[in-house]
């Protein structure tokens, strides 16, 4: 039997006066977190539970909550957690369907206020290296170090897994307070973390499970691990020289695909086949082929193994 998430430890350790999260909602079953968060973003959907962000501060905030505070003020900004043991209903790039069995993984989405466009592209990008560093510091602390890596634009791989699929990142931009004077722009990170399935209850050979790894972790402390790393890593995007310079050279130094032979499969069809050379300062992924350089801002990455290795 797989122990349902302590929401109350979680809420406790986020929602403290030396962190920026401001709201944690759990549910023992969603649809999909970054729905639900979407929702309460809009103010389509009201918090509940009780490390919600309150009536009286969502009052405070007006129609564009904190994310306009954080852009302007130096406010925490929106900083809303959702979480859930069972997401029926999750999704992942281009639409695919995403599903685990109950309380198996690690279903987290966070809503991050956006100070500059450009640091868009970056933040599914700066969102797995989060969760990198995370694996790392959670694994070793339970005796079992494994060395999570990245593979542009939105996956975490397990290199102690034959560098199978640990987890997906699906970021959306949302409007919050549209047609009133303080509109402002969000970003909803939903991340998914394979943490105890086995073998058989993955959907495909290529993915992987921290238990499968060797590794045995409370989710409670994975996600509050994950969040600290991904708030410590975007508080130069919320500063007034908003510099994401040194996180961008950490996910370079970090990121798998970098160096790597691959194959690009564009959203609207094709193939391109190179050497990845590196992550552009826009997030994009530069490839190098037969006819010169190209750069994608989108697309789903495999890495070509050597002969006999298979693909990643």
């Amino acid at each position: 039997m797989r122990d349902s998430l302590d929401s109350e430890t979680v809420g406790a350790a986020l929602v403290t006066s030396d962190r920026p999260w401001r709201g944690v909602e759990f549910h023992p079953a969603l649809g999909s977190t970054n729905t639900r968060l979407r929702d309460l973003l809009t103010g389509a959907a009201t918090p509940t539970g009780p490390y919600a962000v309150g009536a009286a501060e969502r009052a405070a905030d007006g129609p564009a909550g904190g994310a306009a505070g954080g852009a302007a003020g130096g406010a925490p900004g929106l900083w809303w957690v959702v979480l859930t043991d069972h997401q029926t209903g999750g999704r992942g790039r281009l639409g695919r369907a995403w599903t685990v069995p109950d309380r198996a993984s690690l279903a987290v989405s966070a809503a991050v206020p956006v100070t500059d466009a450009a640091h868009v592209g970056w933040m599914p990008l700066l969102a797995g290296l989060a969760l990198t560093r995370a694996v790392r510091e959670v694994t070793r602390a339970a005796g079992h170090e494994l060395t999570a890596r990245l593979k542009w634009p939105n996956d975490v791989l397990l290199a102690d897994d034959g560098d199978r699929k640990l987890s997906g990142i699906l970021c959306e931009l949302v409007t919050t307070g549209a047609g009133t004077s303080r509109p402002a722009q969000v970003v909803v990170v939903g991340t998914g973390v394979n943490v105890d399935q086995t073998r058989a209850e993955l959907p495909v050979p290529t993915a992987t499970s921290l238990a499968l790894a060797g590794a045995d972790v409370r989710r409670e402390e994975l996600v509050v691990a994950y969040l600290d790393h991904l708030a410590a890593l975007l508080a130069p995007a919320l500063s007034a020289d908003a510099d994401l310079a040194p996180a961008r050279d950490a996910y370079r130094a970090a990121c798998a695909t970098i160096g790597a032979q691959v194959q690009v499969h564009l959203p609207q069809g094709g193939l391109v086949s190179g050497t990845a050379v590196t992550v552009d300062d826009h997030g994009s992924l530069v490839v190098r082929t037969p006819g010169g350089s190209r750069t994608f801002a989108a697309g789903d990455v495999v890495h070509v193994r050597p002969p006999g290795a298979g693909l990643a």
